[in-house]
């Protein structure tokens, strides 16, 4: 390439003077000066899309093939806005489309999986992994592949592809704090107009679709511009990663002293804590996996030249093998203690990955040493090969977890190692698909009692959450409890009073009382207080019209804190207290205040 003169250029280089400067870090990239507005057309139009497939009443049952087209539309546009040039933008249009498909045939298995049809489970969130992973891979690929076949991935420049994975995030996250700025913007603008009289743009702002249309065209709008820019970009990810890589040796020290410290304490304070040891350990093994990646940079010449900073990305390396054994032992001894569920089993996968990260970076730090990255490298582009393969895999409706859960949670309760009465039905009836159910119908027709009262309880709840009190978490002995008949639940006092039916159904429809015994004190005829575990009081009162029961939401506010054992046995009255409150023409006024 020749520099071009100082000079006034000669007249036959009018072309080359007109043509567009580009901004773009790849050369083979021409400039696309429409790309922001096509961008921005594109979210803006999905945006209406998605909010027309989600706008609806959700009490009138669940739609799985309604959330399975917003999902394909919301994945479909983001890859392609992510991932499209207009080299080969048929390539990022079918990537996208495949990919949107896949996503939407995951929600729709998701949402009709549970008995709560949400399409936010396990198998969306490996698919999501599985999109973000291939998304470099496959801008990568159409960078360097001589057509269209996508084999031998792992043979894809290292550089190239570390750039992309780096370059996505950061205008991803761009994007995404543009979609705030923008819609603070239009607050602000339209609080300026609603002061003179206009309320258009607040009106416009309360209405759904074009919130959803405006996050749309922010965020293409702005992953546009961002693209049109890549090479300001990369000096922006370059900064993001030396960031990082100052972090790294923090991070390097805590994890030695850390591990060291393990050797005098041993592992047994780490089942003690109140955190999940698993979760921490994991969490601990991705940050080091980053910050590893951020200070060896994308090659040999994009590595730090500071000797301390490859120091502690060796040790980042090394320690991740420790942490995912610990993470593993800690899921290995919950499976042996509690018996398989699919939280479990997606633990235990992301540990084996983590196994799988930490052996490459060992093995890499032990034959490479100082030149440990050269062989860290092409091992991490397979592994993120295989990681991608394997969670779309996983999120794909082939292997069923809860199946699997179910046999094992089945085995534990037949052969006695968990009691009926501790044994977590809510877990099987709402968290195993349509295995646990079948498997509690079957446990309805048992001849133990105990096991088949518990089991046709179970099946008659539509909702977990209708197991307990509200803001609080069912447990096994909850469940227990709450098979029991209202009648059984409730002391009616003063002594020799008795409640109507319909008073047992409302107080029972409340949940007050599903899973801990309450106290009944009959006021009159048509009001009755409830007295619940915790500080739950309230007042139901008779419609003199219609006979119906209904809870009074404004008799009481929060006073004491009754435990189980004062519901059961405490002496309860209804006492007068004199009060002080301001009364104007005869009616009170704000609250009592002495």
């Amino acid at each position: 390439m020749t520099e071009t003169p100082a000079s006034t250029p000669a007249p036959d280089s009018a072309e080359v003077r007109a043509r567009p400067v580009s901004a773009r870090l790849d050369e083979n990239d021409a400039p696309w000066p429409l790309r922001p507005w096509i961008m921005a057309a594109i979210g803006a139009l999905a945006g209406l899309i998605f909010h027309l497939l989600i706008d609806r009443n959700h009490a009138a049952g669940a739609a799985p093939g309604l959330d399975a087209l917003a999902a394909f539309v919301a994945i479909a546009t983001v890859v392609f806005l992510l991932g499209v040039e207009q080299r080969r933008w048929h390539w990022a249009l079918g990537f996208a489309l495949a990919w949107g498909a896949v996503m939407g045939l995951i929600t729709w298995t998701s949402a009709g999986y549970n008995l709560n049809r949400s399409p936010i489970e396990w198998p969306f969130w490996s698919g999501i992994l599985a999109v973000l992973v291939a998304t470099p891979l496959f801008q990568t690929r159409r960078d360097v592949a001589p057509d269209w076949r996508f084999w031998k991935l792992w043979a894809m420049p290292y550089e190239r592809l570390h750039s992309h994975a780096w370059t996505d995030a950061v205008i991803g996250a761009a994007g995404l704090v543009f979609v705030g700025i923008t819609f603070l913007l239009i607050v602000l603008i339209g609080q300026m107009f609603k002061l003179i009289g206009i309320d258009l743009i607040e009106r416009l702002l309360n209405g759904e679709w074009f919130g959803w249309m405006l996050a749309g065209a922010a965020f293409g709008g702005a992953v546009g511009l961002l693209r049109e820019r890549d090479k300001l970009v990369a000096t922006l990810q370059r900064l993001v990663m030396i960031v990082l890589a100052v972090l790294a040796p923090v991070l390097a020290v805590a994890l030695a002293l850390f591990l060291l410290s393990l050797l005098g304490t041993g592992l047994t304070p780490l089942w003690k804590s109140g955190f999940s040891t698993a979760a921490l350990m994991m969490a601990a093994a991705a940050f080091a996996v980053l910050l590893a990646n951020a200070a060896i940079g994308n090659g040999r010449d994009d590595r730090s030249g500071n000797r301390f900073l490859q120091i502690a990305a060796a040790a980042l390396a090394a320690a991740v093998l420790p942490l995912a054994a610990i993470a593993y032992y800690s899921m290995h001894l919950r499976v042996v203690q509690y018996g398989w569920t699919p939280e479990r089993i997606w633990g235990v996968i992301a540990a084996m990955i983590a196994l799988a990260y930490g052996a490459a970076g060992l093995w890499s730090v032990v034959r490479g040493r100082r030149d440990f990255d050269d062989l860290l490298r092409p091992l991490q582009q397979k592994l993120a090969i295989g990681l991608m393969l394997l969670a779309a895999f996983l999120a794909l409706p082939i292997l069923d977890f809860g199946a699997i859960s179910t046999r094992d949670q089945l085995g534990r309760l037949k052969d006695g190692t968990i009691a009926a009465g501790k044994f977590d039905w809510a877990a099987l009836a709402f968290d195993f698909g349509p295995a646990g159910r079948r498997a509690l119908a079957d446990l309805a027709k048992s001849p133990d009692k105990a096991k088949a009262d518990l089991a046709r309880w179970a099946l008659k709840t539509r909702n977990r959450w209708d197991l307990n009190a509200p803001g609080e978490t069912p447990d096994a002995t909850d469940v227990t409890y709450a098979a029991k008949k209202i009648e059984e639940k409730i002391r009616v006092l003063p002594a020799g009073r008795i409640l109507l039916p319909q008073a047992y159904a409302a107080v029972d429809s409340r949940g007050q009382c599903r899973t801990a015994p309450c106290v009944a004190y009959v006021l009159d005829e048509a009001r009755i207080v409830v007295i619940g575990r915790g500080n739950n009081v309230a007042l139901f009162a008779r419609d003199a019209k219609t006979g119906q029961w209904a809870e009074d939401y404004q008799a009481f506010r929060s006073g004491g804190v009754l435990t189980i054992d004062r519901v059961e046995k405490g002496r309860v009255e209804v006492r007068p207290v004199a009060r002080r409150q301001v009364f104007v023409d005869g009616q009170p006024l704000g609250e009592v205040f002495e």
